[in-house]
Formats: C-alpha cells, sequence, structure tokens
C-alpha cells in the first residue's frame, strides 16, 4: 500500500482528510463524518515507509527534531494535500487534508455577495475565523484570486504550509512557505514591507509577533488579510487583545477599531438533503458605533449592532445565517439550533418567520434565493411584501370607494327618473352616469393591473431560486410568504 495510492482513493470518494495511524485502517472525512476504509490495519513499521518516501530530507530532518512537520504535497493530476506528520505513542502518525486544485469562487460557495466587497479595500485589515476544517483557507483563496483577477495589485501570501496554488493575472502573485521560503512568518512579516506589497496575506495569526506586525502593516497603508481560531467577531477582537500584556490593551483597542475593516466567522453546517456541508457566516463590518464598541471594549452591545444592521450595512449574526439557512431549506432546524452559540434566541427568532404556534405539523420554508446563509436577501424580501400588503390594502380601499360613489350615483339617478322631470335632464343624467361607470372602470383595471404586476414580482423573488429542500410530490411551495 502506497500513500498515493490512498490519497487518489481519498479525491474519488470526494474525502476532505485522510487520517493514517497505527493499528487501524486508514480513515477518511466525508461529509463531516470520519469513516474507516474497508482494510486491513497498518502496522507502524509499514506507515513510517510510506510516510518517508513522500518526505524530502530538509522535513525528515524536521521530524526527527521537533517530532512533527507540516507540508504541503502535490499528486499530480490529482489533486494538492496540506499534510501533517507527527509522533504519536512513538509512532508516526499523519493526516491528509484535500486542496483541489481548481477551487469555487465567492459565488460558488454560496457566500454573501458582501464579502466581494473587502477585495477592493484599499488598507485595513481583514480577519477570516472560525475552528479548523470550516472554510477558512477556501474563503481567504477565493478573496486572493478575486484581487489577481480585478486588480493591478502585488499579492503576497506567508503560508505555512502552501495551500491554493494562485496564479497571476492583473495582479502578480508571491507565495512564500514557512520552513522552505522563510523560518517563520514574523521574519517573513519583517522582509514583506520591503517587497513593494499592495495586498498581504498571512496564513494565520499565531504570536504576539506576528499580531503586532499585523497591525501595524495595516496601520500604513497596506491590506491584511489572516485567519484566527475564534467562533465570532467580539471573540476575535478579545482573543488580539489578550494576546497584549494587559497595560496594552487600552492602546491595542485603539488600534484595531482604527485598522480593522471586517470579521468573517464561518461554521459548516450539515445539509438537509445529506449532500455534504454548507456555510453559515458571521459578518462584523467597521463602521463609526462598531468602531466606537471597539474602543470602549463594550463587546456585548456588538451582537446586537450587528443584527440590527442587516439592512444597511449588511452585517448579519451567526444566528440571523443560520435562520437563513432554515428559511431557505437547506438545513433543518434541529442542525440550526445545534450550531449556535444561542440557540434559544435562534429558535424564537425561527418562530417569528415560520412558527405560527407550538404545534407538531409546523415546517421550515423552501427555497427563496441565492446566496443560501445571506441574511439581508430575507430582510429585502420582507420589506418587499410588506409593501405590497400596503398597497393592496390602500387599491382595496380606494376600489370600494368608488362602489360606494358609483351606488349612490346610480340611486340618485333612479330616484330622479320615477319622479315627473323633463326628458332633457333625465337623458343628461344616464349620459354622466354612464360615463362615471366608464371612468370607474378604467380607474379599477388599473389598480388591478398594478396589483397584479407586485404580485408576479413578488412570486419572481419568493421563486427565483429552485427549492433546496424535498418538495411535498404536487410541487406546492411552502414558507413564510406562502398564500
Amino acid at each position: 500500500m502506497k500513500i498515493d495510492d490512498l490519497l487518489r482513493f481519498m479525491v474519488k470518494q470526494q474525502a476532505s482528510d485522510l487520517h493514517i495511524k497505527p493499528m487501524r485502517p486508514p480513515l477518511v472525512r466525508v461529509y463531516g463524518k470520519l469513516l474507516p476504509l474497508k482494510t486491513d490495519p497498518l502496522q507502524p513499521d509499514l506507515i513510517r515507509e510510506m510516510i518517508a518516501s513522500i518526505l524530502t530530507d530538509a522535513q525528515t530532518r524536521t521530524l526527527e527534531e521537533r517530532m512533527a512537520v507540516d507540508f504541503g504535497y502535490s499528486l499530480p493530476g490529482v489533486s494538492r494535500f496540506r499534510a501533517s506528520v507527527f509522533q504519536q505513542r512513538g509512532t508516526r502518525s499523519a493526516i491528509f487534508r484535500r486542496v483541489p486544485f481548481d477551487f469555487p469562487t465567492i459565488e460558488d460557495w454560496g457566500l454573501p455577495p458582501v464579502l466581494a466587497e473587502f477585495a477592493q479595500l484599499p488598507q485595513g485589515l481583514v480577519l477570516i475565523t472560525g475552528p479548523t476544517g470550516s472554510g477558512k483557507s477556501s474563503t481567504l483563496a477565493a478573496l486572493l484570486r478575486l484581487i489577481a483577477n480585478t486588480r493591478l495589485a502585488h499579492i503576497v501570501t506567508i503560508e505555512d504550509p502552501i495551500e491554493f496554488l494562485l496564479r497571476d493575472n492583473l495582479g502578480a502573485i508571491t507565495q512564500r512557505e514557512v520552513g522552505t521560503d522563510t523560518p517563520s512568518f514574523s521574519e517573513a512579516l519583517r522582509n514583506v514591507l520591503r517587497q513593494d506589497p499592495d495586498v498581504i496575506m498571512v496564513g494565520e495569526m499565531r504570536d504576539l509577533t506576528t499580531v503586532q506586525t499585523v497591525l501595524t502593516a495595516a496601520e500604513t497603508g497596506h491590506l491584511i488579510f489572516s485567519t484566527l481560531h475564534t467562533n465570532s467577531a467580539a471573540q476575535t477582537i478579545d482573543r488580539i487583545v489578550d494576546m497584549f500584556p494587559e497595560g496594552h490593551h487600552r492602546q491595542i483597542r485603539q488600534q484595531l477599531a482604527l485598522v480593522l475593516q471586517a470579521v468573517v466567522s464561518m461554521k459548516l453546517v450539515e445539509r438537509r438533503d445529506g449532500e455534504g456541508l454548507v456555510a453559515a457566516v458571521e459578518i462584523l463590518r467597521q463602521t463609526p458605533r462598531i468602531s466606537k464598541l471597539i474602543t470602549e471594549g463594550n463587546l456585548e452591545a456588538m451582537e446586537e449592532e450587528i443584527e440590527s444592521s442587516v439592512a444597511y450595512h449588511r452585517m448579519q449574526s451567526m444566528n440571523q445565517s443560520l435562520a437563513a439557512l432554515v428559511l431557505n431549506g437547506v438545513v433543518t432546524k434541529e442542525c440550526a439550533l445545534a450550531a449556535s452559540a444561542r440557540s434559544n434566541d435562534l429558535d424564537l427568532m425561527l418562530r417569528k418567520f415560520l412558527f405560527a404556534s407550538e404545534h407538531k405539523g409546523a415546517e421550515e420554508g423552501s427555497a427563496m434565493a441565492e446566496p443560501l446563509s445571506d441574511f439581508s436577501r430575507i430582510v429585502e424580501l420582507q420589506e418587499i411584501r410588506k409593501l405590497y400588503d400596503d398597497l393592496q390594502e390602500r387599491y382595496r380601499h380606494e376600489i370600494e370607494d368608488r362602489d360606494s360613489e358609483i351606488g349612490r350615483l346610480r340611486a340618485e339617478i333612479a330616484g330622479r327618473s320615477g319622479a315627473a322631470s323633463p326628458a332633457e335632464e333625465v337623458v343628461s343624467l344616464k349620459a354622466e352616469n354612464e360615463r362615471l361607470t366608464r371612468q370607474i372602470q378604467l380607474v379599477r383595471q388599473e389598480y388591478e393591473a398594478k396589483i397584479e404586476r407586485l404580485t408576479a414580482r413578488v412570486r419572481e423573488l419568493t421563486a427565483g431560486a429552485p427549492a433546496a429542500g424535498p418538495s411535498n410530490g404536487e410541487g406546492e411551495r411552502k414558507g413564510f410568504f406562502r398564500r
């Protein structure tokens, strides 16, 4: 058995990770679940030989000195992999993460389109956060490729190891790997400012020196992208501030309030159709109010500010993104609640949209619009529906008033016709009645046409994307816009 054979099988099965450890069959992670292969357990000596066949001399020395080594490995025509080899109970083990040569764009991932705006920022700090395996590296690669395709800029990446291979386009890309091209993140960052960069990507802010250099580079007019293993925007700011001595906390909060442009927190959630995972995305953007909260250290109020800024600044909390996924029929309510750090708040939010009562038969809505995790689309549809209902109610009252006026005029004409009136007056009144009747019919037709156009527009917006969840067999759509 060879490593390359296992990696080919891993790609064929669309697995994200391959685990190799002694006295167990190889394990692959498929759609978030770790599954063993139907083969014999691997012996320690066999694993040592398999791993040695793909290590360079320098990587072998690092493994022997530090008991662990991380590196990138490419299998021509198959895929690229991020590998981590380490000692475990005195034996060698390894884990391989699949990194495709061709990776999706932001639109292909179904991420909120506001993320594309971060690629156009002239300077500042953008952080992509989340637990391991939540799509941080893929999102960063998609943003950097967008910059390379749309801007005349020099992009420098510092990674450990290099994962996605990026190609030059309008922009030029320089990729440096820790351990191969530079001894450390901090050393590479000290050098990168002399390399005429416009955009710098730091694979991870691991230590205090790296964080200090990143903040300084962001202050000097560069656009910096980096990652942290945190679960929310507030936790990200706390983590950065806590890296510094307590006496410097106020200064660092002021520095962050000035340079921090956005925090994107990601979490992968299982799809209801069982066809993989989908990303829930929390988005924080720099605004005067957010900068003030960061300076004051009032992070408790940040969640409320994020949730109230959906329509104008297109921010959204993790709960709002999970709610959008449920409303779009992509994930189940139970799965979303399990993924939420504030499940009670999410449950109340979902009840506002979908559940008029607690009875057992309540169902989630069907798919409405792409991208699936963007809560601002839900808010936009709410506003359109409210406008539609207001116009429909106004037109209904106006038509009722017109009908009432028609009835009054007809009654008046009938009364005058019954009395002894000159023939000319009767003819004149009948002609006036016919004229008013025609005018009212034209007005009614105009209002009915407007209502028809509004109805068609709402249906177009609510049915613009194919349903992501299963249908009920008759093609009937359901959700909080059903009529």
